[in-house]
């Protein structure tokens, strides 16, 4: 009695033969290609380490920020909302407001000389004007 029992192999021709060489040359190639992505992989992470790290000193930096200028802005609403300061007791040239303006520092005064030969009370009355 014969049997005949059919190949689950199929024959295989030149073309469909992979040699153990180029199966080997091919693990080769992709365990290269993993250590190449891990690699840059690595260096990604400590960018974006690098990137968190930056964005937080930003944030601190953005809020000191915000509330210096929150403070400045009660600061300014303060000082509108304080009374005036109380008029002078003995009589000004000037307004309370041209008095309480604020003179920039790079103001230059103007000197008034008074050489001996005019009349001192004169000099006197005109100096306060």
């Amino acid at each position: 009695m014969r049997t005949t029992r059919s190949s689950s192999v199929a024959p295989s021709t030149d073309k469909d033969v992979v040699s153990m060489t180029q199966v080997m040359d091919m693990m080769r190639t992709l365990q290269e290609n993993v250590v190449a992505s891990r690699s840059e992989q690595k260096k990604m992470h400590e960018v974006l380490v690098a990137s968190q790290a930056r964005n937080e000193e930003l944030n601190r930096i953005n809020e000191e920020l915000r509330k210096a200028l929150q403070e400045r802005e009660e600061r300014a609403a303060g000082d509108r909302s304080a009374p005036p300061s109380p008029p002078c007791s003995f009589p000004m040239p000037f307004s309370q407001e041209s008095m309480d303006s604020v003179v920039p520092a790079n103001t230059v005064a103007v000197k008034a000389s008074f050489t001996g030969v005019e009349d001192p009370e004169a000099h006197l009355t005109a100096f306060p004007t």
